[in-house]
């Protein structure tokens, strides 16, 4: 496989990934963390870091954007619950 299909083949890997984690909203970051230790804001994280390595700049929120659908305050009020007890404490279990 030439690296440009390779290319193409990890950025449509990465779109079905967020349209995966689009259509399913009531999976929780929190529950991304404990099971994975990433989130969605930890990709929005690497896509900024990812773009500044190339010299393209992008910002927080916009990162956020992308990788949620929408703006994220937008996203936390309709989709983010109340972390529960149990889920902090696997949190904190994890993190050690």
């Amino acid at each position: 496989m030439n690296s440009e299909t390779q290319q193409e083949i990890e950025a449509a890997t990465f779109r079905r990934f967020l349209k995966h984690l689009d259509d399913h909203k009531e999976v929780q970051n929190i529950d991304l963390m404990i099971l994975a230790d990433f989130c969605r804001n930890c990709l929005s994280k690497w896509y900024m870091a990812e773009a500044a390595e190339r010299g393209e700049s992008i910002d927080y929120d916009a990162a956020r954007e992308l990788v949620y659908g929408m703006p994220y305050s937008e996203w936390k009020a309709s989709h983010q619950l109340e972390a529960t007890p149990e889920q902090m404490a696997a949190y904190k279990e994890r993190r050690g």
